[in-house]
């Protein structure tokens, strides 16, 4: 115990001196250095796992560090059982943003100065910030270190780029060389090498590289791949709905997002309800144009039946210039939409010649397209949200229960008319027109549905929210419509047709809008633009086909993750892989382009079988001398190596050169394991499965992928804002390596989010000297253990314990259920030493089993622990 109630970290501190012996031996050997056999591996010869490439914007933390470690934990296993291991690693540098935060550190020197200046504006924001907190008795909490900071927050919590920058532990005089963005690909990359060496990765750095045109031989191998996929048909220019960033003023993929990742475009029919001459007042300004109010809906098929239009009273609204005649009046933020898919008089910009209230907009009279009532009127509803949609819904009470409710209490309620000016014309004379019949609901289904659930208001919305439950899914599969020109056909087969026929003869527009808010890395709200842009034609069906082949030869490790792919190969259609801002390859055969970031990491791992024999160990790819050089790295050398074409004789790299690379490529591929979040199920890891059907040999399309959940610290969701919050070298420096490798086992299996308690790495550190020195002490008292063969019971019975748990925990590394193997190869097999122990008495425990035991323990945490398992008698 410390002096004065200090916390001693005596024994932290020996497990990081142990470490750093530790790999000092593996350098030293260099036993991580993977070379392929002179044959082609039997099964479990040889083991290829990789990992996605970290994007490197900032410093690697725990949540890269709980996926990477079930890829490592993996790799180990295999090496411990003789396999012959390659794990490669590299960094991720495409994209928009590092480009996009170098940037912002740009913007901020140019609007505080020198950063002298800005270090000052930047702390009396701080101070005035720091009053406001003190007078209202919190602080601000520091996004890195968790701990109550002086960090400066603008508006909305966001820390200036240079604070962030300081809290990577620059200094003032080294931050403003960031405003480069390819200053970021020289710093982070190296930092989180050492990170992951000091993690004790069992990695082959000769083969680690950085992407981006910045390493010439990556480049052309994402230059190979894109024109490679064009020639085969799978890259095509099209014009499609896209998630769009206005800042950046181009597509907003996943990894671009702030917020939002996985949200699509949401496609919707605009009805163009005309508003009926006189105009009021308020509108006065609109006279001579066509005005309408633009109403989006899910539900074209039903328009037959409006009884009336929506506005919501104390909503903003506005009235929008399509073209030089028309008018629509909707929401700001729909309008913007629209304008970027050419619905605007002036391209990108809205229009606006009025701005105006709900309020204004109750009692106008409309000519709607296909309604039986020739005229109904804009009522009010106090429900609508206008972050959906236009803010303007059409009213069809018959088959929508929020729109019967709010009609409903409309009529029954004179004191709610009044309120806000509704004329008893405008609603009493409109009742329910049936239009499609559903099973057991009737023409009707909205009012029996309401009456069924007893709903008695508009503000009931859970009740409201379960009545759309029940009807809208059955009447899209199972109604039948008995108006218009399609009566008698199925509600799903007449839909399309009356949306074309609305669209053909001009009553109605196709408007698309994000599925959910997307903030870009820039920070600005996206939309959807219709862009002209390259894409890769994924969901084409006999693509599809070799992807669903592909995916159920694959050994994915649990339902979940199976049901996710399956899942997103229903819907996965065309997605655009160019770009015009941001850092990465260029588009071949279009240089105004670059390859976006999702699109260059499709089948990369191939990349890492070669990467040793170009680079000159060098992850950039400039140190000269090379013994090829870039520009030797053509379409037919690739060809060569990874697609089983022709010799390229004239290629001028050396032939056993080209038959050395071949003979690399070939013996690792395909790759065994690929472990990644879950969240890229839907999009990289799915991308990786289409791109290898496509280009390469059934026999070298991926083995396999395990999927894990996001990890929580100490049962919270991992959050800079926060502070609950570390780096993987802060929890080295705080637990040690392996301690911190042993959370990050218990922390959980399966595709839920997994849990790292602070708790079990310090009981990890407890209890990994307490062995060392339990061994220690066995070793010197050796000569007080019982010799001779195991004879007694409780020698039996402790022999039997440890064969259980040498092959419980191999079953449980073989399944990579890693929580599962710290249980079985070192929780339960210490507490049957504990019980031998006890059992044994006063006769003693037997040298020979104690010698066992010491030896298979060792070997059993060797993947999770392996600095420790290596210093005390572990095996490779």
């Amino acid at each position: 115990m410390a002096a004065d109630g200090a916390k001693s970290f005596a024994r932290r501190d020996r497990l990081l001196e142990i470490e750093q012996k530790v790999r000092g031996w593996w350098d030293e050997k260099d036993v991580f250095r993977a070379e392929p056999g002179k044959k082609p591996p039997e099964p479990d010869e040889k083991f290829f796992g990789n990992f996605p490439f970290p994007y490197m914007n900032g410093i690697l933390h725990l949540g890269h560090a709980f996926s990477l470690s079930k890829l490592e934990f993996a790799a180990s296993y295999h090496r411990l059982r003789g396999a012959n291991v390659l794990l490669p690693f590299a960094f991720h540098c495409t994209g928009m943003p590092i480009k996009a935060s170098a940037d912002k550190l740009r913007r901020e020197i140019e609007q505080f100065g020198d950063p002298p200046d800005f270090a000052r504006e930047m702390e009396e924001q701080v101070e005035s910030q720091q009053e406001t907190d003190d007078a209202h008795g919190s602080a601000p909490v520091d996004k890195f270190k968790g701990k109550k900071s002086k960090a400066a927050s603008k508006s909305g919590g966001q820390m200036f780029q240079w604070e962030i920058m300081r809290s990577f532990g620059l200094s003032d005089s080294e931050i403003s060389k960031f405003q480069d963005p390819y200053e970021w690909l020289r710093f982070f990359p190296p930092l989180a090498m050492e990170d992951l060496k000091a993690f004790g990765l069992g990695c082959d750095w000769r083969r680690t590289f950085v992407t981006t045109d910045i390493n010439p031989y990556f480049d052309s191998f994402v230059q190979w791949q894109m024109r490679k996929l064009k020639s085969m048909g799978k890259i095509v220019k099209d014009l499609r709905y896209t998630i769009y960033s206005p800042l950046d003023g181009q597509p907003c993929a996943d990894h671009d997002r702030a917020s939002g990742e996985g949200v699509q475009p949401q496609e919707y029919t605009l009805i163009k309800m005309e508003v009926l001459p006189p105009l009021p007042a308020k509108l006065g300004r609109l006279e001579g144009k066509k005005v309408f109010l633009a109403a989006a809906t899910l539900r074209p098929e039903t328009m037959y039946g409006q009884t009336n239009a929506w506005v919501l009273p104390d909503g903003k609204y506005g009235a929008f210039e399509i073209n030089e005649t028309d008018v629509f009046i909707l929401t700001e933020r729909a309008a913007l939409n629209l304008a970027y898919q050419n619905f605007s008089r002036f391209p990108q910009k809205p229009s606006c010649l009025v701005e105006l209230a709900g309020y204004d907009l109750i009692g106008l009279g409309l000519k709607s397209p296909l309604s039986f009532n020739e005229v109904i009127y804009a009522l009010p509803m106090l429900t609508i949200l206008t972050d959906k949609g236009t803010g303007i819904v059409t009213s069809v009470p018959s088959d929508a229960p929020d729109d019967y409710m709010a009609l409903h209490d409309l009529k029954v309620k004179p004191a709610f008319r009044a309120k806000y000016g509704v004329k008893d014309e405008w609603v009493m004379p409109f009742d329910i027109v049936p239009i499609i019949d559903i099973p057991e609901y009737g023409d009707r289904a909205a009012e029996k549905v309401c009456m069924d659930l007893k709903i008695k208001s508009q503000n009931e919305k859970e009740k409201l929210a379960e009545a759309k439950r029940l009807t809208y899914l059955r009447g899209f599969t199972e109604g039948t419509m008995l108006v218009g020109e399609f009566a008698g056909r199925k509600v799903q087969e007449a839909k399309p047709l009356i949306r074309a026929k609305l669209i053909e003869i001009g009553e109605a527009v196709m408007y698309s809008e994000p599925e959910k808010r997307v903030v870009s890395r820039s920070g600005d709200e996206c939309v959807v633009a219709l862009t002209d842009q390259w894409y890769i034609t994924y969901g084409e069906e006999e693509w599809k086909k070799l992807a669903e082949e592909c995916l159920s030869d694959m050994n994915l490790y649990c339902d979940e993750t199976r049901h996710g792919f399956e899942h997103t190969l229903s819907w996965l259609n065309q997605w655009a892989c160019s770009r015009s801002f941001g850092l990465g390859t260029r588009i071949p055969w279009d240089k105004d382009f670059l390859v976006e970031s999702l699109s260059d990491s499709t089948i990369y791992m191939a990349y890492y079988t070669v990467a040793h024999l170009l680079h000159n160990d060098d992850m950039y790819g400039t140190n000269k001398p090379h013994p090829i050089q870039s520009e030797q790295m053509t379409d037919e050398v690739w060809d060569f190596i990874i697609c089983g074409g022709p010799y390229p004789k004239s290629s001028t790299i050396p032939s056993s050169t080209l038959d050395k690379m071949k003979q690399e490529f070939e013996y690792w591929y395909p790759f065994d394991l690929r472990v990644s979040g879950k969240d890229l199920i839907q999009n990289h890891l799915t991308f990786s499965i289409y791109n290898h059907t496509a280009i390469m040999a059934k026999h070298h399309w991926p083995r396999g992928f395990r999927c894990n959940g996001h990890i929580m610290l100490n049962s919270e969701k991992m959050s800079k804002s926060t502070g609950n919050f570390r780096t993987i070298r802060q929890a080295i420096e705080e637990f040690s390596a392996d301690a911190t490798r042993f959370s990050l086992a218990d922390a959980g299996d399966g595709v839920d989010d997994a849990n790292f308690v602070f708790e079990t790495s310090n009981a990890a550190i407890l209890r990994l000297t307490k062995e060392i020195s339990w061994m220690e002490e066995v070793l010197a008292a050796e000569s007080s253990l019982r010799t001779g063969p195991p004879s007694t019971y409780a020698d039996q019975v402790f022999a039997n314990e440890m064969n259980i748990a040498v092959r419980m925990t191999e079953k449980n590394y073989r399944e990579y259920m890693f929580r599962e193997a710290l249980k079985t190869g070192f929780y339960d097999l210490q507490a049957a030493r504990d019980e031998y122990r006890f059992s044994c008495g006063s006769g003693g425990m037997n040298r020979d089993l104690i010698w066992h035991f010491m030896d298979v323990q060792t070997r059993l945490i060797t993947p999770i622990c392996p600095h420790y398992a290596n210093m005390f008698g572990g095996s490779f």
